[in-house]
């Protein structure tokens, strides 16, 4: 089968449906992001999950904020919102609350959610609001020049910081793991399989699920700090990740030293009541309470 598009509106031209033409806005193909970025990789896993999810595509939500990763929501083809830079979980929340029924993912980048947006992350992951979570990392400002973030490693070189990072970056899976998150997990845009098989899993979690894909960035970060070719980060991972589903999340910060190791895995698989169900309690109760007072 051939359907008509119009890509950036251009002629029309015929080309051949795709697989996941249901969900992604072909007609904006080709994608904007740099070659070598990780981003792409991370759209199409989580389209692999959609597709595979039993979750009706009228119940997902995509949400993003702003940035290179806050260009993701406008290529897909779903109810999708591009929010300001660091609210898209805010956004996320009022909407989860609002909406219980739907199944509202945010895909944003470091700065955007761990750095401008930092406190409604620890704060979802406390409440235990039931979204997800897909944070980008590529250790960097990406889109506004290569600045140094709160996850830019210990001695990595940006704009910025041309000399080395001094600053202590945030530990992600650590950090969202202790504020209560239901489910964390850490993969690289290389572990394509495992990215898509755990966004399955977050669509399954009733609770905050968290996912960091560590993802490259040639154009900035990579030129800095020894990986300026596309596939130069991609072999690191390859060479350097370490799949440990038990890692002990205070000791698996990224660094900037080229001998150590990478790990991953999916780290935090656990039950508590979420947000949502707590509220619709709540609301039972009080109800109730009004009732028998009547």
């Amino acid at each position: 089968m051939i359907s008509p598009q119009v890509p950036h509106g251009g002629p029309e031209v015929r080309v051949p449906h795709h697989i996941n033409d249901p969900v992604i806005r072909s007609e904006r193909l080709p994608n904007i992001w740099c070659p070598g970025c990780g981003i792409g990789i991370v759209v199409g896993a989580y389209v692999r999950a959609l597709q595979k999810s039993a979750i009706p595509r009228e119940r997902q939500i995509s949400i993003s904020g702003i940035g290179c990763t806050g260009r993701v929501s406008g290529y897909l083809n779903l109810d999708s919102y591009h929010t300001t830079h660091g609210r898209a979980i805010a956004f996320a929340t009022g909407m989860a609350v609002a909406r219980p029924e739907l199944e509202i993912t945010v895909i944003a980048g470091d700065g955007d959610l761990g750095v401008i947006g930092g406190n409604h992350l620890i704060h979802a992951a406390r409440r235990n609001v039931d979204i997800n979570v897909i944070m980008v990392n590529n250790f960097n400002y990406g889109m506004t020049g290569g600045q140094h973030g709160g996850t830019t490693p210990l001695g990595a070189r940006t704009h910025t910081s041309p000399y080395g990072n001094v600053e202590t970056p945030f530990n992600i899976p650590y950090l969202v793991a202790a504020a209560g998150a239901s489910f964390v997990s850490r993969w690289t845009a290389m572990h394509v399989r495992q990215l898509t098989a755990a966004f399955s899993r977050m669509m399954e979690v009733k609770g905050f699920a968290f996912m960091e894909v560590l993802s490259p960035c040639p154009p900035t970060f990579g030129e800095f700090n020894g990986f300026p070719e596309a596939l130069d980060m991609m072999k690191y991972f390859r060479d350097k990740a370490v799949v440990d589903h038990n890692a002990d999340l205070s000791k698996i910060a990224v660094t900037a030293r080229p001998d150590d190791s990478v790990v991953v895995g999916n780290f935090v698989d656990r039950k508590r009541p979420s947000y949502q169900e707590l509220l619709g309690d709540l609301r039972a109760r009080v109800q109730a309470q009004g009732v028998a007072k009547k």
